[in-house]
């Protein structure tokens, strides 16, 4: 990043004076080599000593220590041309590192103050270890490096360790240069900085594109979508017959006796959550058979209705057949929660069993929920997404009626336009996504394989209409701003962002607009998945969430489907055409879920080391 001192950005023009001709303000090199290696110097004060030598007083351009150097009047100096205001040069030096205990998400910045055209060189300290930090020169020394051939071997593949970070900074002043420590940000949450940092180890999902999370994965890399054209008969009088539904009946796929105790939507979770459990290494069957204390871990599951059907369903036995019509388990598997309480009963988890419900940002604060409950020591481990179902006669025509629904004949290409100019409407989806979140000294100690860091959420709410969203985005950049925070981070450390982006006329412009304004000229690339699959409701921040944790697994971007040109009033980097390497020069990935009603939530992932 360009250093935080101004200085006239003036071309040098180096020439040689006398040392009695130097006034304060003047940046001046006492030798040929201090002009050939940059080292130049603000003249801050002169004293004739006697009729033959001025004593000047010299302080680095860009702040620092002073020194003095007695000259002889005739002595030749070299002028850069460049005058300085000396009330602006700072006095400072290097603050002692030595006691210093650091945390990941702090930083140090080494300035080399003898140049006036330098730039900063930041590390940032993740898992232990400091890396190189966005916008930096690749080719400036940092710690572990500049021929220092005792650092070479910490500095292994670009990450250095805390003892050389403090001899590197000890060493600074005597070459010139000033090093600055900033303790990781402050969380939103009290005691974010003190709790257990929390990671992703298992990922499972039902999504429109398949059964499973590599499904997925693979339906997003290739372009693919999952929308379909509605055949069952109860669709035909819609004027919208397109939908993002999941290919298999997953009833199907479970025992006949538990699939009849479940709505669609727990079925949904049940089968992700099995998925998730089994992929983060844990034995078939749960808790018991895994040798791990069922009251020690949760389940957080977001939902908006779970499944509509049921109810409508038995509001029509009633009236078809009377009361006797009416089976005794449609109270139980109509309520939101059932998901939760089915994934806790399959995989016998007793520590609890949450349920969020707060419109389509469900999922991902069900998520966010989850990572403050083993941040805080109430669980080690828990399963937190989303699983919905409401691709239903009544709610298709509720959405049509309200014109929020886009048509178009799948076979041809996505009917969701997210973020393109000819956008008209969200299309319906259904699906469930599930994550296994554990504390990290949890996950190590059975030698997990870590996804990335769950490291932080943000919530608000737009307070602005029922269902439409705040045209000005203030909103959504609130959640953005305090999830970044909640990660111990900076809006520099941000590298994409999985945009909820609806393909709503409103929503989508809203969404750009608070990213514009959070994220500033950076231009950080942004993907979109509701062409690949719909909106699926409650269960949406749950299967982008799974996305986004293999997005920062894998290094790869998914595109965006559905967008033939970006809008141009977006003004963002929407990743179009194939996958696209995910940037190095930082670490955060943002996964955004907003809702009816003004629910803003935004999940933030790091990448693990």
């Amino acid at each position: 990043m360009p250093h935080s001192f101004g200085t006239p950005q003036l071309p040098l023009d180096p020439h040689t004076v006398s040392a009695a001709e130097v006034v304060p303000g003047d940046l001046v090199a006492l030798s040929r080599a201090d002009v050939t290696e940059r080292r130049w110097h603000v003249v801050m004060h002169t004293l004739p000593e006697s009729p033959d030598v001025i004593r000047v007083t010299l302080r680095p351009p860009l702040g620092g220590t002073d020194r003095e150097e007695v000259l002889r009047r005739e002595q030749p100096v070299t002028a850069a041309g460049r005058r300085m205001d000396v009330a602006a040069v700072p006095q400072m030096t290097s603050p002692p590192l030595h006691g210093v205990a650091f945390r990941d998400g702090d930083r140090v910045t080494r300035l080399r103050t003898v140049d006036p055209d330098a730039t900063e060189e930041t590390y940032v300290r993740r898992w232990g270890a400091w890396q190189r930090h966005a916008g930096d020169d690749p080719a400036a020394p940092g710690p572990g490096e500049g021929g220092d051939e005792r650092a070479d071997a910490a500095a292994g593949a670009g990450a250095v360790a805390d003892e050389e970070v403090r001899r590197w900074a000890a060493e600074a002043d005597g070459a010139g240069y000033v090093v600055r420590h900033e303790p990781r940000p402050a969380a939103d949450a009290a005691a974010a900085g003190n709790g257990r940092r929390v990671v992703v180890t298992g990922l499972g999902a039902m999504t429109p594109l398949g059964v499973g999370a590599d499904a997925l994965w693979q339906g997003l890399l290739q372009g693919r979508h999952g929308i379909r054209e509605l055949a069952d008969d109860a669709f035909d009088e819609l004027p919208v017959r397109v939908a993002g539904t999941v290919p298999v009946d997953p009833a199907e796929l479970l025992s006949r006796q538990a699939a009849r105790r479940m709505n669609r939507a727990a079925q949904f979770a049940v089968l992700a959550a099995r998925e998730a459990w089994a992929d983060a290494g844990y034995a078939p069957g749960g808790t018991r058979e895994s040798g791990i204390d069922p009251d020690r871990v949760g389940v957080s599951l977001g939902a908006i209705l779970g499944d509509a059907s049921v109810l409508v369903g038995g509001d029509r036995k009633l009236r078809e057949r009377g009361p006797r019509g009416v089976s005794p388990l449609t109270t139980p598997m109509t309520v939101p929660s059932q998901a939760a309480s089915q994934v806790s009963l399959d995989l016998h988890i007793t520590g609890e069993a949450r349920t969020v419900t707060s419109a389509c940002a469900s999922g991902t604060e069900a998520i966010g929920q989850a990572v403050d409950r083993i941040r805080y020591g109430r669980v080690d481990v828990a399963l937190a997404g989303g699983a919905e179902a409401v691709v239903t006669p009544a709610i298709m025509a509720s959405f049509a009626a309200m014109r929020a629904l886009a048509d178009g004949d799948p076979s041809v290409a996505s009917p969701s336009h997210p973020f393109a100019k000819d956008r008209d409407g969200f299309v319906n989806g259904e699906g469930a996504g599930v994550l296994v979140l554990e504390s990290e000294e949890h996950a190590r100690a059975r030698g997990a394989r870590i996804y990335c860091e769950a490291a932080g959420w943000g919530l608000s709410a737009d307070a602005h209409h029922v269902a439409a969203p705040d045209p000005s985005g203030a909103g959504i950049a609130l959640a953005l701003r305090r999830a970044i925070r909640d990660a111990g981070g900076r809006i520099s450390d941000v590298v994409h962002v999985n945009a909820h982006a609806t393909a709503t006329v409103d929503g989508d412009l809203a969404e750009a607009r608070a990213l514009r304004g959070v994220l500033g000229t950076r231009n950080v690339p942004v993907t979109a998945l509701k062409g690949h699959l719909g909106h699926l409701q409650g269960a949406a921040g749950g299967v982008e969430a799974v996305a986004a944790a293999l997005t920062l697994h894998h290094g790869v971007m998914p595109p965006t489907v559905g967008c033939a040109e970006v809008d141009d009033a977006i003004g963002l980097d929407v990743v179009l055409g194939g996958p696209r390497a995910l940037p190095d020069d930082g670490d955060l990935v943002l996964s955004n879920s907003f809702g009816f009603g003004g629910h803003n939530a935004v999940l933030a992932l790091r990448r693990a080391a």
